[in-house]
């Protein structure tokens, strides 16, 4: 899980969200508190979190749809927060992208013991995944494969391991320096131009997709955009 502690707690509800936070910040979690979809959603896409725990019933985008959009552009695990007596389907829930779901009123134990257990498998199917999609676009780390709208890209090993790389950290902008030391290593004493070359020729060669490209962050560096 890295150092990333932060969990995103996305509930309208002020008392809610402050008891939620007390009890994952008792077990060592840092929590960020957001009370409606868009602000939520705006905030996830500028800083992934280690977990989202979501209300259902939100301002301005309700938690079901605020899911769909997230797991356009990330697997982060999301737990969903639903109220007794809200009619919530199990099933579409998870066919979604949610990833458990607790029902209020909860009890503070069984919601740690549930972030928990979503974590762990997380962070298990994560260790065991050499692969990333994005709509329109599949990268295979283990197998050296690119497909995007279905055909083989045809790149060279340096510049699938850089694409891999930007689209497993989508919307973080890298320095050349740092590409360099991920990407060709620590040890690498070429020149940092060779980043916007291998960058240059992925453009050539793949383009932007529906809703992510490779964007140049002038006088920092480069990210994948996720929009």
């Amino acid at each position: 899980m890295g150092e990333n502690k932060k969990i995103y707690i996305v509930d309208d509800d002020r008392n809610i969200c402050e008891i939620i936070s007390l009890y994952l910040e008792k077990e060592g979690f840092a929590t960020v508190k957001i009370s409606d979809g868009i602000t939520a959603l705006n905030k996830i896409k500028e800083e992934l979190p280690l977990l989202i725990i979501l209300d259902l019933m939100l301002p301005g985008i309700d938690g079901m749809t605020l899911c769909k959009e997230v797991r356009k552009f990330t697997n982060v695990p999301i737990i969903m927060l639903t109220a007794k007596g809200d009619t919530f389907d199990k099933v579409l829930g998870l066919e979604i992208g949610a990833d458990d779901y607790i029902v209020k009123p909860f009890d503070g134990k069984e919601l740690v013991a549930r972030v928990k257990a979503v974590l762990r498998r997380y962070e298990h199917e994560e260790n065991d995944s050499d692969s990333v999609t994005y709509p329109d676009l599949s990268i295979s780390l283990s197998e050296y494969k690119v497909k995007y709208k279905g055909e083989n890209v045809d790149l060279t090993p340096k510049e699938l391991e850089l694409f891999y790389f930007l689209c497993t950290h989508p919307n973080k902008v890298f320095t050349r320096d740092q590409l360099l030391e991920n990407v060709w290593g620590y040890e690498y004493m070429g020149d940092s131009r060779t980043v916007d070359v291998h960058i240059k020729r992925l453009r050539e060669k793949i383009g932007d997709g529906p809703n992510w490209k490779l964007t140049t962050v002038w006088g920092v560096g480069y990210k994948f955009e996720v929009k």
